[in-house]
C-alpha cells in the first residue's frame, strides 16, 4: 500500500476506532432523538426544509435498509464513518498545502480531537456527515489553486452543491464559491460548468419543495422555530457576549494550536493572496452566522469554520520551519488530557459544582466539557420515569415520546427502552 493511501486509512481505521470507543450509549438530549425516530420510521424523505436535512436522513435510512441494523447503528455508523473519513480528508488538504507527512497527520490530530467535532461524532447529529462534504469541498479549492487541476473546479461545485442538502447553513459557503469561480474565470469550460453544476443542485431544492406543495422559501426556513428573526433583536451585550463565546470554543478547540492558526492565517496572505480571500469569505460568513446565530446549542455551526482554520494550522506549523516543531508534534495527542483536566478544574470550583448539579438531568458538565458520550444519560429514560428538567426540555420530550411510542408498537417493553 503506498503512503498516498496509507496514511489516511490509517487515520480513519484510528479515528472510527477512537469515535466508536466513546460513542452515545443511550440517545442523548438535544435533537438526537428525533433524527433516529425518523430514521426508526423508515419513511424517506421529500422535502429539503431548513430542519429536515434530506440527505442524512435518508442515507441513514438507506444503511438501515441495506444492512439490516437499528435505526440507531445506521445512525451511529453514519456519524462515525463520515467523521473518520473527515479527518483523513483534513489530512489529505494540508498534504496538498504543506507537502509534509507529520505536519498533515499533526492537523489532522488537532481537528479530529477538537471539541465540538468530537463531540458531535459520538451523538446522533447531522454535523459530521455535513463535514465530510464540506471538507471535500475546501479539498478541491486547494486541489485548484496549488496543484493547477482544473477538474476540481467542477468538482467543488458538486460537493458544495450535495451539502446543501445536508444542511442549509452551508449557503453561507456562496460567496467564497463565487468569488473562487471568479478567481478560475479565464478557465471558462471548467468555471461555467461548475456554475451550471451549484445552480442546478441549488436550485433543485426548491423545485422538489414546490412539488410537494410547500413555499418557495421552504429550503432556508421552517415552521419549528424563529432563530434567524431572533438573531436580529439582540441588545448590543447580548452580541458583545456572543463574540466573546465564540473566541472561548475556539480556544477550547485548539488551546495552544490557535497560533498555529494565527500564522497560518498571516502566511497564507502573503504567499496565496487569491486563496486567503476564498476562505476569507468563508470564514467571514459562516464565524458571523454562528456567533450571532440565536440558538442555544449554537457551538456546532462553527464546525465548518473549524474546518478551515485545521487548514490554517497546518500551514501555519509549515510556514514557521522550526525543527524542533517536529519534535513537538506529538503534544497533539494530549488534547483528550486538556479536555478532562480543564473538567476536573471546573468541577472543583463552587460554580462549577452548581452548573453540574443544575445540568445533572443530561450528565451535568461531563456533557459540556467531555467529548465523549460513553455511559451518557438518555432521554429516552428520563421521559418514561418521568423525570424533571429545571429548564424547559418539551421539544426533546415530545420526540422522544413519539419514538417510545414506535417502539412499543413494535413490541418492545419500557425497561427494554430505557437502555437505548
Amino acid at each position: 500500500m503506498s503512503r498516498k493511501i496509507y496514511y489516511p486509512f490509517i487515520l480513519f481505521l484510528l479515528f472510527f476506532l477512537i469515535y466508536y470507543a466513546g460513542s452515545f450509549t443511550k440517545i442523548p438530549f438535544a435533537d438526537c432523538v428525533g433524527f433516529v425516530f425518523l430514521v426508526e420510521k423508515g419513511e424517506f424523505m421529500s422535502v429539503a426544509t431548513a430542519t429536515s436535512h434530506f440527505l442524512y436522513i435518508n442515507t441513514a435510512i438507506l444503511i438501515k435498509n441495506i444492512f439490516g441494523v437499528s435505526a440507531i447503528e445506521a445512525s451511529r455508523l453514519l456519524v462515525i464513518i463520515s467523521a473518520a473519513a473527515t479527518v483523513s480528508v483534513i489530512y489529505a488538504t494540508v498534504k496538498t498545502i504543506t507537502k509534509t507527512e507529520w505536519i498533515s497527520i499533526t492537523s489532522a490530530f488537532v481537528f479530529g480531537f477538537s471539541f465540538s467535532f468530537w463531540r458531535n461524532a459520538e451523538i446522533v447529529e447531522v454535523y459530521t456527515y455535513n463535514s465530510l462534504w464540506i471538507s471535500l469541498f475546501f479539498y478541491c479549492i486547494i486541489k485548484s489553486f496549488i496543484d493547477g487541476k482544473k477538474q476540481y473546479i467542477a468538482w467543488g461545485s458538486v460537493f458544495l452543491g450535495i451539502s446543501l442538502w445536508i444542511h442549509i447553513q452551508n449557503i453561507m459557503l456562496v460567496p467564497a464559491f463565487l468569488l473562487f469561480i471568479f478567481y478560475f474565470r479565464s478557465e471558462k469550460k471548467y468555471a461555467y460548468s461548475s456554475l451550471l453544476i451549484f445552480t442546478i443542485l441549488f436550485l433543485s431544492l426548491f423545485i422538489l419543495n414546490v412539488s410537494q406543495g410547500l413555499p418557495l422559501n421552504s429550503p432556508y426556513s421552517s415552521d419549528q422555530g424563529t432563530w434567524v428573526q431572533d438573531s436580529f433583536k439582540k441588545s448590543a451585550t447580548q452580541y458583545a457576549q456572543d463574540l466573546v463565546k465564540s473566541v472561548v470554543y475556539l480556544l477550547y478547540n485548539f488551546n495552544l494550536f490557535i497560533v498555529f492558526g494565527i500564522v497560518g492565517i498571516i502566511a497564507l496572505y502573503k504567499s496565496e493572496r487569491k486563496m486567503f480571500f476564498v476562505f476569507f469569505a468563508a470564514s467571514l460568513f459562516v464565524y458571523g452566522f454562528a456567533t450571532f446565530y440565536a440558538v442555544s446549542d449554537n457551538y456546532v455551526f462553527f464546525i465548518p469554520f473549524n474546518i478551515i482554520f485545521a487548514l490554517s494550522i497546518g500551514y501555519g506549523i509549515s510556514a514557521i520551519k522550526k525543527p524542533y516543531l517536529k519534535n513537538m508534534s506529538w503534544v497533539c495527542l494530549l488534547i483528550p488530557a486538556f479536555y478532562f483536566s480543564a473538567f476536573k478544574i471546573a468541577y472543583n470550583t463552587d460554580k462549577g459544582k452548581q452548573f453540574h448539579d443544575f445540568k445533572s438531568y443530561k450528565g451535568g458538565l461531563n456533557y459540556y466539557m467531555l467529548p465523549w458520550m460513553n455511559n451518557n444519560s438518555g432521554i429516552l429514560e428520563f421521559t418514561i420515569e418521568k423525570k424533571k428538567a429545571p429548564e424547559p426540555v418539551n421539544w426533546m420530550t415530545y420526540s422522544a415520546l413519539e419514538y417510545i411510542e414506535l417502539l412499543k408498537s413494535k413490541g418492545y417493553t419500557e425497561e427494554q427502552i430505557k437502555k437505548l
